[in-house]
């Protein structure tokens, strides 16, 4: 992904997304599990199931591809960091860009798909296939809000509806603020559900050629 990939920096008031397969993701010229960290290697090596491996190493790999189109650079230049807020190590918790605090970043991977986000202020990504039903609903009605679950499960078919607040709801808590923007989208080539919470509005790119531009909801 270096030289004739590397693109100008994008307008750093707009957040940037993607969602892929893993397979799309791992097939992707310049993306390798050589770009990662030494201490995402070590993650790596700790999982054991062979696809969630595969996801978490995608999920990586196009984070990196997103910091590179929004900032112009390339995949090698765009290693994320992480710190956990509660026992301030580093390794494990929020990723951020190191050098870049006004620029937030998100990742999420589920079986066989992966997301990646970034852009000026908060953001936080989630995707899910779109045949998963989340549950039991005894536990959704805790951490969703109450009107809203009431209203999917008065649906023939509450499933579609219930997923996507589940989606919304982890990619608000990723981004760790509420109030925020949301794009929210169903990928059918991919069979993916997203949700990307952000500051600012929002565009999302494919691996392909440039998807089409989604306006924020």
């Amino acid at each position: 992904m270096t030289g004739g990939d590397v693109r100008p920096a994008r307008d750093a008031r707009t957040a940037l997304a993607a969602v892929a397969t893993t397979g799309e993701v791992l097939a992707h010229p310049g993306l390798h599990e050589g770009l990662l960290e030494p201490w995402e290697r070590r993650r790596l090596a700790a999982v054991r199931v062979p696809g969630r491996r595969d996801d978490v190493l995608a999920s990586r790999l196009l984070l990196r591809l997103c910091v590179a189109r929004f900032t112009g650079g390339s995949p090698e230049e765009s290693a994320p960091a992480q710190l956990c807020a509660g026992c301030g190590r580093p390794g494990h918790g929020r990723p951020y860009l190191p050098g870049r605090p006004g620029v937030g970043v998100s990742l999420s991977h589920a079986d066989g798909l992966v997301a990646a986000a970034v852009g000026p202020g908060a953001v936080g990504i989630d995707v899910e296939p779109a045949t998963r039903r989340p549950g039991p609903l005894s536990v959704l009605s805790r951490v969703l809000p109450e009107a809203d679950v009431r209203a999917a499960t008065a649906a023939p078919d509450p499933g579609p509806a219930l997923l996507r607040l589940w989606v919304r709801a982890e990619a608000l808590l990723k981004a760790g603020e509420d109030g925020l923007r949301l794009l929210e989208w169903t990928d059918p080539h991919r069979s993916a559900v997203a949700t990307l919470a952000s500051t600012a509005p929002a565009t999302t790119f494919t691996l392909g050629p440039p998807g089409r531009a989604l306006s924020p909801t």
